[in-house]
């Protein structure tokens, strides 16, 4: 069974490193984190490997996986440890889904091959994510046999993976943003302000849920369009122009948030009626 280290093992490497393990895709050898502490416990996660906290203690690996934040990535190509322990034919891969494996290339004369996985999903919990990881999409980009062998072992994951232009990683990333995070930012903001209003925080969360969920599922059954309701679908403007003063005066920042969304979902609503008056 080929060796993977892992450089940098927080949620997303460990919950890697753990599949991985679980599947006998690779032998996991050194887990390597900025510290003793975390290394050791990211080891105990994965339930394999060596834990370490400096590069100079990294062994040759057949494939290493770079799993720090994405202006990190490359801090680790440069150090000289890190290339010293790279031996050729070994396989480099990351997991950024805004930088392409270009950031890599300065490995490609040591005859290393490279290559990005990007899971669309999120690793809030390692735990759940190794339950549930099964049928992920994730992107791919990289040398032809990088990818090759990354194809196969994500696929024994139950993944499934697709070619991402690498010219156009930004935006692909930004939109997995818009779906993950700023959709957490924004249930954060709605909650707050249902306390705002007066509301126990436990029954506030209950409410965001509850809309959350429902026009969650409404949007992909019926369509983003179709599934849009509220005051600007009906065209009650004045309301939306009295909302937005009184978020903006009860949280300037919510208030943008608030103004940043009235052009987009008047997009929408138009597009609602277009698609309501196609035979």
């Amino acid at each position: 069974m080929q060796t993977l280290n892992i450089i940098g093992a927080g949620r997303l490497g460990q919950s890697l490193g753990r599949l991985f393990r679980d599947h006998q895709q690779y032998a996991i050898q050194n887990i390597l984190t900025r510290s003793a502490a975390s290394a050791v416990q990211a080891r105990e996660f994965i339930g394999q490997g060596e834990a370490l906290y400096h590069f100079a203690q990294l062994q040759p690996a057949d494939v290493n996986l770079i799993a720090v934040p994405d202006d990190q990535i490359a801090a680790v190509v440069a150090d000289p440890y890190f290339q010293k322990s790279l031996t050729e034919n070994a396989l480099v891969f990351h997991c950024s889904g805004s930088k392409s494996s270009a950031l890599l290339n300065d490995l490609r004369g040591r005859g290393v091959s490279v290559a990005s996985v990007h899971p669309i999903c999120s690793f809030a919990d390692p735990a759940q994510v190794v339950l549930q990881f099964s049928g992920t999409l994730c992107t791919i980009e990289g040398d032809m046999a990088a990818k090759a062998k990354l194809l196969a072992s994500f696929q024994a994951l139950g993944a499934r993976l697709f070619e991402i232009d690498v010219d156009q990683k930004l935006l692909y990333h930004a939109a997995s943003v818009f779906a993950s995070n700023y959709l957490v930012s924004l249930m954060d903001v709605a909650i707050a302000a249902f306390v705002g209003a007066g509301l126990e925080q436990a029954l506030a969360i209950e409410m965001t849920r509850s809309l959350a969920e429902k026009t969650m599922h409404n949007a992909f059954e019926l369509g983003c369009a179709q599934a849009l309701t509220g005051p600007i679908r009906r065209g009650d403007m004045q309301t939306v122009v009295q909302q937005q003063a009184c978020v903006e005066a009860y949280d300037a920042v919510a208030g943008q948030l608030y103004q940043a969304f009235i052009a987009p979902t008047v997009a929408l609503k138009i597009r609602a009626e277009k698609e309501r008056l196609r035979p």
